[in-house]
This record gives structure tokens, C-alpha cells and sequence, in this order.
């Protein structure tokens, strides 16, 4: 009967058949006699120098060849203020239109504004510089263009009130303080200085920033309140890398052996066993004994 073999013979969606490799219906697979890299086993790469060589100098001067020409903004003439004030309409379409596509952009800003100040439209380049920092006020290369541009231009009030909205905005970026210090005494603020200083050491910054205080008040003359900064700043952070700083500062700049030698014997009792015991501790004790003649301290 063919519907009863027609029955017995149907395969379900879910039913497997064994494979046999001597089932006609079924192809047999083909040995695969390539490589990995795709090559037949047997083949053997060809080792020969290609018939026509190409030298390092032949490609260079195809290089410059194909360079294409750089080409200059052309050289404009202005007659009269009309023109002028033409010509500056143009250029700040340019740069309108550069910020449009890329807002975000800090170079186009700096560009911008620059441009401003060189043809000494200073309330513009401060809007322009006001407009960037709406769109990034993170940055601190932003902030520092703004107050070089206020500095360079003597507007000292203005750049020191810059600066101060920096350091609030970004307390923890170490050349934005760098920078308002530096202002203040190149002005000859000293006590504006001294009180940046004094608000930069209440986020605790490292060493450097502690050696730049120290070393502003040996400047100033006042040798005690450089030392005071050093003690505040081996209090600060107790370590045999700040007692050895403290030590090297006193001897090399404050020229007190006394009490570099002081901060020596300090850092081998105030400290933790794990700090005072460092090897670097008693060479650096040893090296200054030695440079001061004590050889039997040393």
C-alpha cells in the first residue's frame, strides 16, 4: 500500500536522522587541503625580488610632487572705514559660521576672540570669550586664554577677577593657581599674593605648590614665614618624602644647616617605623653630614 509507506517513511519537523557516509544521498566531505593563510599546502611563496625596485627617494619626491600648493589668504587693502568695517563684517561671518558647525570647539573661540583683540575690539573678544565659556566652562585651558588676553592687554583687575572665577569654578587644576600667583606678584600685591597662596593651601595641593609658597616668601624676605610654610606642609603630609624636601630646602636655599639638620633628626623620631626606616632617609642624613665635614656623624 503506498499511503501506508508513504506514512512510515514521512520524517517530522523534529526528527533526526543518522548520518551515514555510505548514504547516496548525502555528499561526502572534501578534504580541505589549504592553509590557514589560505595557500594550498604544497605551494611554495615566491621569495623574488620584484623585477622593477622602488627607492626610498623616488617615493619621497612623489610625495612632494603630488603635495598640492598651500594656499594664501588673499591680501586685502583698506582704503577708508567703510571698507574696514566691511571687511571686519566678513570675517566675523566666517567665524560665526566656523562656530555654528563646531560649537564645542575651544579653538574656533580662541580664534575668534583673538581676532577681535588684534583689530582692539577688547568688549568683543571678552563677549566672545563669555559666549565660550557658556558652552564649555570645564576648561581650563579656556579660562587661561581669557586671562592671558586680559593680562596681556593690562587690564589687571579684570584678569584678576578671571582668575578667581577659575579657581572656584576649578580648584584642583594646580597652573590655574600657578598663574593667578604669578599676577599678583608680578603687580607687587604682595599681600593679595600671599592670600591667593593661602587660599590654594586649604585644598591641600602637592609638593610643588608648597615649594612655590616657601620660596615666594624667601622672595619677599620673610625667611620665618617660609619656614612656617615648610612646617606646615611636612605636618600636612607626614612622610619621609616632605621631611627630606623640607631638609634639602633648608640647607640649599635657606642656607640653615641647623635646621636641615634639625629636620633630619625630626624625620628619624616623629615618624612611623615603616617612613623613618627608608634607606633614602640615612643616605640623605649621611650625604649632608658628609658635606658639612661631620665624617663621624656621617
Amino acid at each position: 500500500d503506498t499511503t501506508a509507506t508513504a506514512a512510515t517513511t514521512h520524517i517530522g519537523p523534529r526528527s533526526i536522522l543518522p548520518f551515514s557516509p555510505d548514504c547516496p544521498h548525502v555528499p561526502k566531505p572534501q578534504q580541505d587541503q589549504t592553509t590557514m593563510s589560505g595557500r594550498a599546502s604544497g605551494q611554495v611563496k615566491n621569495r623574488a625580488p620584484a623585477p622593477i625596485q622602488i627607492s626610498a627617494e623616488q617615493i619621497l619626491r612623489e610625495a612632494a610632487e603630488r603635495q598640492e600648493q598651500h594656499q594664501l589668504d588673499p591680501i586685502t587693502k583698506v582704503h577708508d572705514a567703510e571698507e574696514y568695517q566691511s571687511f571686519l563684517r566678513d570675517r566675523r561671518k566666517n567665524f560665526e559660521d566656523n562656530i555654528r558647525y563646531r560649537r564645542e570647539h575651544i579653538g574656533n573661540w580662541v580664534k575668534y576672540a583673538k581676532f577681535e583683540e588684534d583689530n582692539k575690539e577688547y568688549e568683543r573678544a571678552r563677549s566672545v570669550f563669555e559666549r565660550a565659556l557658556e558652552v564649555e566652562h570645564r576648561s581650563p585651558e579656556l579660562w587661561l586664554r581669557y586671562a592671558e588676553f586680559e593680562m596681556r592687554n593690562e587690564f589687571v583687575n579684570r584678569a584678576r577677577n578671571v582668575l578667581d572665577r577659575a579657581v572656584q569654578i576649578l580648584p584642583r587644576v594646580d597652573f590655574l593657581w600657578y598663574k593667578y600667583v604669578y599676577m599678583e606678584e608680578m603687580v607687587g600685591d604682595v599681600p593679595k599674593c600671599r592670600a591667593v597662596f593661602e587660599r590654594w593651601m586649604k585644598w591641600m595641593p602637592d609638593d610643588g605648590a608648597w615649594l612655590s609658597y616657601a620660596r615666594f616668601e624667601g622672595r619677599c624676605g620673610q625667611a620665618d614665614r617660609a619656614e612656617a610654610v615648610m612646617r606646615r606642609y611636612v605636618n600636612t603630609y607626614p612622610s619621609a618624602r616632605s621631611f627630606l624636601r623640607f631638609a634639602k630646602w633648608a640647607e640649599f636655599e635657606a642656607k640653615n644647616v641647623g635646621l636641615a639638620r634639625t629636620v633630619f633628626e625630626s624625620a628619624l623620631v616623629e615618624l612611623e617605623p615603616e617612613e623613618s626606616r627608608q634607606a633614602r632617609v640615612f643616605k640623605q642624613f649621611a650625604s649632608f653630614e658628609e658635606r658639612q665635614g661631620e665624617y663621624e656623624r656621617a
